[in-house]
């Protein structure tokens, strides 16, 4: 999700930033897959870091930067797609210190080339973009797609975790992760009460001041589905309440789908009324 993005500082030069801090990207990630773990341990005779964790549509790495903090014997990936992104985030690895936190641009749907089989031992997916048309659910990081691809890099107990301001994103996901065969071993309505001690990313923070509730789930693969089918609406309008008049808040992104719903279904009941 990027349409939140902050102003750009004056003088921003986008080239010079990715120079500046290119100590924190990794421009060939392909080439790591198999061997994340081994290959970034810091040459001070530390052992291999205990957990590889991917935070998938990292933006400006606010979470994974303080998620790298606090556990320096776990290496954090950070992907996106935005080179801006990216760039905020490897400043923060770069200042911080964070040398367990590697920043990699590249697209979600990539996940299954730049990790090996079993390399993967969570997956983190902080408020991504909701995409609410149905031309365009295929892009969503928790379509059913992109959870067989996630399957595929898992370690064995290894989880993929969602946080969304969205009801009908989460909601959506829930049929998905049920289609691919997941395991939910969390789930809730108020993410931020049940995991108050979780970092808080830079979406959480600007969307809760506006009014957001948090959902949240951890899921682990379970048995394989022996048919891979995809069976859910794939509109996210589908999953939005019927009354919408008393909707208090708008989720992140379907701005537009809530309005055009709104003036849809206030012309047909004055049509009604006028019939």
């Amino acid at each position: 999700m990027h349409a939140l993005h902050a102003r750009l500082p004056k003088h921003f030069v986008l080239e010079e930033r990715l120079e500046r801090y290119r100590d924190a990207i990794e421009t060939d990630p392909r080439s790591y897959a198999g061997a994340w773990r081994e290959a970034c341990t810091p040459l001070d005779g530390r052992q291999a870091f205990r957990e590889l964790r991917v935070d998938l549509g990292c933006g400006k790495g606010g979470f994974a930067a303080e998620s790298a903090a606090r556990e320096p014997n776990v290496l954090f990936v950070g992907i996106d797609a935005e080179p801006i992104c990216i760039a905020y985030a490897a400043q923060k690895a770069v200042e911080g210190g964070l040398d367990n936190l590697v920043l990699v641009p590249a697209l979600g749907s990539a996940v299954d080339e730049l990790f090996s089989p079993g390399e993967v031992d969570r997956i983190i997916l902080n408020f991504p973009t909701p995409f609410p048309k149905k031309r365009d659910a295929w892009q969503r990081l928790t379509h059913l797609d992109q959870l067989m691809r996630y399957r595929t890099v898992l370690a064995p107990g290894g989880s993929v975790v969602l946080k969304t301001d969205s009801q009908p994103l989460f909601d959506f996901s829930l049929t998905q992760f049920d289609l691919a065969g997941y395991r939910l071993t969390w789930r809730s309505s108020d993410a931020r009460r049940d995991r108050p001690d979780d970092p808080m990313s830079w979406y959480e923070e600007r969307l809760s001041a506006q009014g957001a509730t948090v959902f949240g789930l951890e899921a682990v693969p379970g048995p394989a589905p022996e048919h891979v089918e995809q069976t859910a609406e794939l509109s996210l309008a589908e999953y939005l309440p019927q009354d919408l008049t008393n909707l208090s808040y708008v989720p992140h992104g379907m701005e537009g789908t809530v309005t055009n719903l709104r003036n849809l279904r206030a012309k047909r009941a004055m049509g009604k009324r006028e019939g």
